[in-house]
Protein backbone atom coordinates (compact mmCIF):
# COMPACT_ATOMS: atom_id res chain seq x y z
CA UNK A 1 0.00 0.00 0.00
CA UNK A 2 1.27 3.49 -0.83
CA UNK A 3 2.37 5.60 2.08
CA UNK A 4 3.64 9.15 2.59
CA UNK A 5 6.62 10.69 4.33
CA UNK A 6 8.35 14.03 4.58
CA UNK A 7 12.07 14.56 4.39
CA UNK A 8 13.65 16.79 7.04
CA UNK A 9 13.34 20.44 6.09
CA UNK A 10 10.86 19.76 3.23
CA UNK A 11 7.24 20.90 3.13
CA UNK A 12 6.33 18.52 0.30
CA UNK A 13 5.18 14.93 0.66
CA UNK A 14 6.99 11.94 -0.80
CA UNK A 15 5.06 8.88 -1.98
CA UNK A 16 6.41 5.43 -1.04
CA UNK A 17 5.28 2.55 -3.25
CA UNK A 18 6.49 -0.66 -4.91
CA UNK A 19 7.55 -1.01 -8.54
CA UNK A 20 6.60 -4.10 -10.60
CA UNK A 21 10.09 -5.55 -10.03
CA UNK A 22 9.51 -5.50 -6.27
CA UNK A 23 11.70 -2.49 -5.57
CA UNK A 24 10.37 -0.02 -2.98
CA UNK A 25 10.84 3.57 -4.16
CA UNK A 26 10.12 7.12 -3.08
CA UNK A 27 9.01 9.90 -5.39
CA UNK A 28 8.16 13.49 -4.61
CA UNK A 29 4.47 14.30 -5.14
CA UNK A 30 5.32 18.03 -5.20
CA UNK A 31 2.28 18.49 -3.02
CA UNK A 32 2.07 20.24 0.36
CA UNK A 33 -1.48 18.97 0.90
CA UNK A 34 -1.47 15.51 2.50
CA UNK A 35 -4.80 14.64 0.86
CA UNK A 36 -3.59 15.48 -2.67
CA UNK A 37 -0.29 13.76 -2.03
CA UNK A 38 -2.08 10.57 -0.92
CA UNK A 39 -4.24 10.65 -4.06
CA UNK A 40 -1.12 10.77 -6.21
CA UNK A 41 0.56 8.03 -4.20
CA UNK A 42 -2.50 5.77 -4.56
CA UNK A 43 -2.61 6.47 -8.30
CA UNK A 44 1.02 5.55 -8.70
CA UNK A 45 0.57 2.40 -6.66
CA UNK A 46 -2.37 1.41 -8.87
CA UNK A 47 -0.34 2.05 -12.01
CA UNK A 48 2.42 -0.13 -10.63
CA UNK A 49 0.07 -3.00 -9.81
CA UNK A 50 -1.49 -2.86 -13.27
CA UNK A 51 1.96 -3.26 -14.82
CA UNK A 52 2.98 -6.42 -13.02
CA UNK A 53 5.84 -7.54 -15.23
CA UNK A 54 9.36 -6.38 -14.60
CA UNK A 55 9.82 -5.76 -18.31
CA UNK A 56 7.33 -2.89 -18.06
CA UNK A 57 8.96 -1.19 -15.09
CA UNK A 58 10.21 1.69 -17.22
CA UNK A 59 6.73 2.26 -18.62
CA UNK A 60 5.42 2.60 -15.06
CA UNK A 61 8.11 5.16 -14.34
CA UNK A 62 7.13 6.99 -17.53
CA UNK A 63 3.47 7.04 -16.45
CA UNK A 64 4.43 8.33 -13.03
CA UNK A 65 6.71 10.95 -14.53
CA UNK A 66 3.93 12.05 -16.89
CA UNK A 67 1.39 12.30 -14.07
CA UNK A 68 3.77 14.29 -11.90
CA UNK A 69 5.25 16.61 -14.52
CA UNK A 70 2.70 16.75 -17.37
CA UNK A 71 5.51 15.88 -19.77
CA UNK A 72 7.16 12.80 -21.20
CA UNK A 73 10.04 11.08 -19.45
CA UNK A 74 13.25 11.66 -21.46
CA UNK A 75 14.20 8.60 -23.53
CA UNK A 76 10.81 7.02 -22.75
CA UNK A 77 10.25 6.08 -26.39
CA UNK A 78 12.38 4.18 -28.85
CA UNK A 79 13.13 7.15 -31.09
CA UNK A 80 14.23 9.42 -28.22
CA UNK A 81 16.55 6.80 -26.76
CA UNK A 82 18.14 5.58 -30.01
CA UNK A 83 18.65 9.03 -31.52
CA UNK A 84 19.91 10.29 -28.17
CA UNK A 85 22.36 7.39 -27.97
CA UNK A 86 23.80 8.26 -31.38
CA UNK A 87 24.04 11.97 -30.54
CA UNK A 88 25.96 11.18 -27.35
CA UNK A 89 28.47 9.07 -29.29
CA UNK A 90 29.30 11.75 -31.87
CA UNK A 91 32.21 13.16 -29.88
CA UNK A 92 33.29 9.78 -28.50
CA UNK A 93 33.87 7.84 -31.73
CA UNK A 94 35.40 8.27 -35.17
CA UNK A 95 33.30 9.76 -37.95
CA UNK A 96 32.93 6.39 -39.69
CA UNK A 97 31.70 4.70 -36.51
CA UNK A 98 29.31 7.56 -35.78
CA UNK A 99 27.94 7.43 -39.34
CA UNK A 100 27.48 3.65 -39.06
CA UNK A 101 25.48 4.00 -35.84
CA UNK A 102 23.46 6.87 -37.26
CA UNK A 103 22.54 4.94 -40.41
CA UNK A 104 21.59 1.79 -38.45
CA UNK A 105 19.32 3.77 -36.16
CA UNK A 106 17.75 5.59 -39.09
CA UNK A 107 16.98 2.29 -40.81
CA UNK A 108 15.58 0.63 -37.68
CA UNK A 109 13.32 3.58 -36.86
CA UNK A 110 12.05 3.62 -40.45
CA UNK A 111 11.29 -0.09 -40.09
CA UNK A 112 9.36 0.54 -36.86
CA UNK A 113 7.29 3.30 -38.45
CA UNK A 114 4.78 4.85 -35.99
CA UNK A 115 5.89 2.36 -33.33
CA UNK A 116 9.13 4.31 -33.04
CA UNK A 117 7.16 6.68 -30.80
CA UNK A 118 6.15 3.81 -28.50
CA UNK A 119 7.88 3.17 -25.15
CA UNK A 120 11.29 1.59 -25.45
CA UNK A 121 10.01 -1.36 -23.43
CA UNK A 122 7.60 -2.21 -26.27
CA UNK A 123 10.47 -3.19 -28.60
CA UNK A 124 10.72 -6.98 -28.67
CA UNK A 125 13.06 -9.66 -29.91
CA UNK A 126 10.58 -10.32 -32.73
CA UNK A 127 10.88 -6.69 -33.86
CA UNK A 128 14.66 -6.96 -34.17
CA UNK A 129 14.37 -10.31 -35.91
CA UNK A 130 11.85 -9.02 -38.46
CA UNK A 131 14.11 -6.02 -39.09
CA UNK A 132 17.02 -8.42 -39.65
CA UNK A 133 15.00 -10.49 -42.14
CA UNK A 134 13.80 -7.40 -44.02
CA UNK A 135 17.33 -6.02 -44.32
CA UNK A 136 18.49 -9.33 -45.79
CA UNK A 137 16.36 -8.59 -48.86
CA UNK A 138 18.56 -5.65 -49.80
CA UNK A 139 22.05 -6.09 -48.29
CA UNK A 140 24.50 -8.88 -47.58
CA UNK A 141 24.27 -11.13 -44.49
CA UNK A 142 27.47 -9.63 -43.12
CA UNK A 143 25.99 -6.12 -43.34
CA UNK A 144 22.78 -7.33 -41.69
CA UNK A 145 24.74 -8.91 -38.84
CA UNK A 146 26.61 -5.67 -38.28
CA UNK A 147 23.30 -3.79 -38.05
CA UNK A 148 21.95 -6.20 -35.44
CA UNK A 149 25.22 -5.95 -33.52
CA UNK A 150 24.89 -2.17 -33.35
CA UNK A 151 21.33 -2.45 -32.02
CA UNK A 152 22.48 -5.04 -29.49
CA UNK A 153 25.09 -2.60 -28.14
CA UNK A 154 22.53 0.21 -27.87
CA UNK A 155 19.86 -1.87 -26.14
CA UNK A 156 22.45 -3.28 -23.75
CA UNK A 157 23.27 0.28 -22.76
CA UNK A 158 19.56 0.86 -22.06
CA UNK A 159 19.40 -2.31 -19.97
CA UNK A 160 22.41 -1.26 -17.88
CA UNK A 161 20.69 2.07 -17.25
CA UNK A 162 17.53 0.18 -16.11
CA UNK A 163 15.46 1.66 -18.96
CA UNK A 164 14.53 -1.88 -20.01
CA UNK A 165 14.70 -5.22 -18.20
CA UNK A 166 15.91 -7.31 -21.18
CA UNK A 167 17.94 -6.64 -24.31
CA UNK A 168 15.60 -7.48 -27.25
CA UNK A 169 18.52 -7.90 -29.68
CA UNK A 170 20.59 -10.16 -27.45
CA UNK A 171 19.07 -13.48 -28.57
CA UNK A 172 18.67 -12.60 -32.27
CA UNK A 173 20.91 -15.00 -34.14
CA UNK A 174 23.51 -13.89 -36.64
CA UNK A 175 22.99 -14.95 -40.23
CA UNK A 176 25.39 -17.32 -41.94
CA UNK A 177 27.83 -15.48 -44.16
CA UNK A 178 29.77 -18.34 -45.72
CA UNK A 179 33.32 -18.96 -44.58
CA UNK A 180 33.88 -15.21 -44.21
CA UNK A 181 37.52 -15.49 -45.22
CA UNK A 182 39.44 -12.93 -47.19
CA UNK A 183 42.60 -13.64 -49.12
CA UNK A 184 45.28 -11.74 -50.99
CA UNK A 185 45.17 -11.12 -54.74
CA UNK A 186 47.63 -12.93 -56.95
CA UNK A 187 49.69 -10.76 -59.28
CA UNK A 188 47.79 -12.10 -62.31
CA UNK A 189 44.45 -11.32 -60.66
CA UNK A 190 45.55 -7.77 -59.97
CA UNK A 191 46.65 -7.33 -63.57
CA UNK A 192 43.24 -8.58 -64.76
CA UNK A 193 41.41 -6.05 -62.57
CA UNK A 194 43.73 -3.19 -63.53
CA UNK A 195 43.17 -3.92 -67.20
CA UNK A 196 39.42 -3.32 -66.79
CA UNK A 197 39.58 -0.40 -64.36
CA UNK A 198 39.13 3.24 -65.41
CA UNK A 199 41.82 5.79 -64.54
CA UNK A 200 40.47 6.66 -61.10
CA UNK A 201 39.98 3.05 -60.03
CA UNK A 202 43.45 2.14 -61.32
CA UNK A 203 44.87 4.91 -59.16
CA UNK A 204 42.91 3.81 -56.09
CA UNK A 205 44.05 0.22 -56.56
CA UNK A 206 47.68 1.39 -56.72
CA UNK A 207 47.19 3.39 -53.52
CA UNK A 208 45.49 0.43 -51.88
CA UNK A 209 48.31 -1.91 -52.83
CA UNK A 210 51.26 0.37 -52.11
CA UNK A 211 49.94 1.91 -48.87
CA UNK A 212 47.82 -0.95 -47.50
CA UNK A 213 45.10 1.47 -46.42
CA UNK A 214 41.32 1.01 -46.40
CA UNK A 215 39.06 2.04 -49.26
CA UNK A 216 37.37 4.88 -47.36
CA UNK A 217 40.69 6.37 -46.27
CA UNK A 218 42.09 6.25 -49.80
CA UNK A 219 38.94 7.87 -51.19
CA UNK A 220 39.32 10.76 -48.72
CA UNK A 221 42.99 11.49 -49.51
CA UNK A 222 43.75 15.05 -50.61
CA UNK A 223 46.96 16.72 -51.73
CA UNK A 224 47.72 17.87 -48.18
CA UNK A 225 48.25 14.21 -47.31
CA UNK A 226 50.92 13.79 -50.00
CA UNK A 227 54.46 15.16 -49.73
CA UNK A 228 56.34 14.38 -52.92
CA UNK A 229 59.49 16.11 -51.66
CA UNK A 230 59.73 14.02 -48.52
CA UNK A 231 58.21 11.04 -50.37
CA UNK A 232 55.62 10.54 -47.65
CA UNK A 233 51.86 10.06 -47.29
CA UNK A 234 50.45 11.03 -43.91
CA UNK A 235 46.83 10.49 -42.84
CA UNK A 236 44.55 9.81 -39.90
CA UNK A 237 42.65 6.54 -40.39
CA UNK A 238 38.86 6.80 -40.30
CA UNK A 239 38.30 3.55 -38.43
CA UNK A 240 40.87 3.79 -35.65
CA UNK A 241 41.87 7.47 -35.67
CA UNK A 242 45.50 6.42 -35.88
CA UNK A 243 48.08 8.71 -37.49
CA UNK A 244 49.81 6.74 -40.24
CA UNK A 245 52.96 7.82 -42.07
CA UNK A 246 53.78 5.80 -45.20
CA UNK A 247 56.78 6.30 -47.51
CA UNK A 248 55.88 6.64 -51.18
CA UNK A 249 57.55 3.76 -52.98
CA UNK A 250 58.91 4.29 -56.54
CA UNK A 251 55.98 2.68 -58.45
CA UNK A 252 53.43 4.79 -56.59
CA UNK A 253 55.48 7.97 -56.96
CA UNK A 254 55.81 7.35 -60.68
CA UNK A 255 52.04 6.87 -60.93
CA UNK A 256 51.33 10.08 -58.99
CA UNK A 257 53.74 12.21 -61.03
CA UNK A 258 52.61 10.84 -64.40
CA UNK A 259 48.86 10.51 -63.88
CA UNK A 260 47.62 12.84 -61.10
CA UNK A 261 47.54 16.62 -61.24
CA UNK A 262 47.89 18.52 -57.96
CA UNK A 263 46.40 21.84 -59.12
CA UNK A 264 46.36 24.95 -56.91
CA UNK A 265 44.12 23.72 -54.08
CA UNK A 266 45.97 21.65 -51.44
CA UNK A 267 42.63 20.39 -50.14
CA UNK A 268 41.61 19.02 -53.53
CA UNK A 269 40.99 15.26 -53.42
CA UNK A 270 43.23 12.87 -55.31
CA UNK A 271 40.23 10.87 -56.51
CA UNK A 272 37.34 13.30 -56.99
CA UNK A 273 34.50 10.88 -57.78
CA UNK A 274 35.37 8.54 -54.93
CA UNK A 275 35.74 11.47 -52.54
CA UNK A 276 32.29 12.77 -53.50
CA UNK A 277 30.72 9.33 -53.02
CA UNK A 278 32.07 9.00 -49.48
CA UNK A 279 31.19 12.60 -48.63
CA UNK A 280 27.59 12.02 -49.74
CA UNK A 281 27.03 8.80 -47.82
CA UNK A 282 29.52 9.13 -45.01
CA UNK A 283 30.92 5.70 -45.87
CA UNK A 284 32.38 3.76 -48.79
CA UNK A 285 29.47 1.40 -49.48
CA UNK A 286 28.92 2.65 -53.06
CA UNK A 287 32.62 2.31 -53.80
CA UNK A 288 32.64 -1.23 -52.41
CA UNK A 289 29.78 -2.11 -54.76
CA UNK A 290 31.63 -0.57 -57.73
CA UNK A 291 34.78 -2.50 -56.93
CA UNK A 292 32.69 -5.67 -56.61
CA UNK A 293 31.35 -5.05 -60.11
CA UNK A 294 34.92 -4.68 -61.32
CA UNK A 295 35.80 -8.04 -59.77
CA UNK A 296 32.77 -9.59 -61.46
CA UNK A 297 33.86 -8.25 -64.85
CA UNK A 298 37.29 -9.77 -64.27
CA UNK A 299 35.70 -13.12 -63.43
CA UNK A 300 36.89 -12.97 -59.81
CA UNK A 301 33.49 -12.68 -58.12
CA UNK A 302 29.92 -13.76 -58.80
CA UNK A 303 27.57 -11.41 -60.62
CA UNK A 304 25.06 -9.49 -58.57
CA UNK A 305 21.71 -11.28 -58.26
CA UNK A 306 19.80 -8.28 -59.55
CA UNK A 307 20.43 -4.73 -60.58
CA UNK A 308 19.33 -1.67 -58.62
CA UNK A 309 17.05 0.69 -60.51
CA UNK A 310 18.44 3.91 -61.94
CA UNK A 311 18.85 6.76 -59.49
CA UNK A 312 19.68 4.39 -56.68
CA UNK A 313 16.04 3.63 -55.94
CA UNK A 314 14.61 0.21 -55.36
CA UNK A 315 16.34 -2.74 -53.81
CA UNK A 316 20.11 -2.61 -53.64
CA UNK A 317 22.02 -5.17 -55.60
CA UNK A 318 23.27 -8.24 -53.71
CA UNK A 319 26.29 -10.33 -54.43
CA UNK A 320 27.31 -13.78 -53.31
CA UNK A 321 30.06 -13.89 -50.69
CA UNK A 322 33.52 -13.54 -52.22
CA UNK A 323 37.05 -14.13 -50.96
CA UNK A 324 38.17 -10.94 -52.70
CA UNK A 325 37.33 -7.31 -52.04
CA UNK A 326 39.18 -4.00 -51.93
CA UNK A 327 40.20 -4.95 -48.40
CA UNK A 328 42.10 -7.85 -49.96
CA UNK A 329 44.68 -5.32 -51.13
CA UNK A 330 45.70 -4.97 -47.47
CA UNK A 331 46.22 -8.73 -47.37
CA UNK A 332 48.13 -8.52 -50.64
CA UNK A 333 50.48 -5.80 -49.41
CA UNK A 334 51.05 -7.71 -46.19
CA UNK A 335 51.76 -10.98 -48.01
CA UNK A 336 54.12 -9.44 -50.58
CA UNK A 337 56.22 -7.73 -47.94
CA UNK A 338 56.36 -10.72 -45.62
CA UNK A 339 57.26 -13.00 -48.54
CA UNK A 340 60.15 -10.62 -49.23
CA UNK A 341 61.43 -11.22 -45.71
CA UNK A 342 60.21 -7.98 -44.12
CA UNK A 343 59.65 -8.24 -40.36
CA UNK A 344 56.11 -8.36 -38.99
CA UNK A 345 56.69 -5.22 -36.92
CA UNK A 346 57.55 -3.14 -40.01
CA UNK A 347 54.66 -4.56 -42.04
CA UNK A 348 52.15 -3.93 -39.25
CA UNK A 349 53.34 -0.35 -38.84
CA UNK A 350 52.82 0.33 -42.55
CA UNK A 351 49.42 -1.34 -42.76
CA UNK A 352 48.25 0.38 -39.60
CA UNK A 353 47.44 -2.64 -37.42
CA UNK A 354 48.40 -2.48 -33.77
CA UNK A 355 51.60 -4.45 -33.50
CA UNK A 356 52.13 -6.66 -30.48
CA UNK A 357 55.77 -6.91 -31.52
CA UNK A 358 56.22 -3.15 -31.57
CA UNK A 359 54.45 -2.72 -28.23
CA UNK A 360 56.32 -5.55 -26.53
CA UNK A 361 59.78 -4.33 -27.49
CA UNK A 362 59.12 -0.57 -27.70
CA UNK A 363 60.35 -0.73 -31.27
CA UNK A 364 60.43 2.49 -33.29
CA UNK A 365 59.96 1.81 -36.98
CA UNK A 366 61.86 4.48 -38.90
CA UNK A 367 60.97 5.69 -42.38
CA UNK A 368 63.95 4.02 -44.01
CA UNK A 369 62.89 0.58 -42.79
CA UNK A 370 59.38 1.15 -44.12
CA UNK A 371 60.72 2.52 -47.40
CA UNK A 372 62.83 -0.59 -47.98
CA UNK A 373 59.81 -2.76 -47.16
CA UNK A 374 57.60 -1.04 -49.72
CA UNK A 375 60.34 -1.12 -52.35
CA UNK A 376 60.31 -4.91 -52.08
CA UNK A 377 56.89 -4.99 -53.76
CA UNK A 378 56.49 -5.52 -57.52
CA UNK A 379 55.81 -2.66 -59.92
CA UNK A 380 52.34 -3.10 -61.41
CA UNK A 381 52.06 0.42 -62.85
CA UNK A 382 53.56 -0.55 -66.21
Amino acid sequence: MASLRKKPGSVKWFACFTLPDGKRVQRSTKETSRKKAQEKADLWEALSKNRAKAKQAHRVIADIYRAANQSELPSANARAFLEGYVARRKTETSKSTYDAYKNRVKGFLAFLGPRAESPLTDITREDVQRYRDQELKRVSPATVNMGVKVLRVMFEDARRDSLIADNPAKEVRALKTGNGTRRAFTIDELRAVLKLADDEWRSMIFFGLYTGQRLGDIAMLNWQNVDLVANDIRLVTGKTGRIVSIPICPPLKKHIEENLSAGDDPKAPLHAKAFAAVELQGRAVTLSTQFGDLLSQAGLAAERRHKAREGGKGRSARRASSELSFHSLRHTATSLMKNAGISSAVVQDIIGHDSAEVSAHYTHIDSEAKRKALESMPDLTN
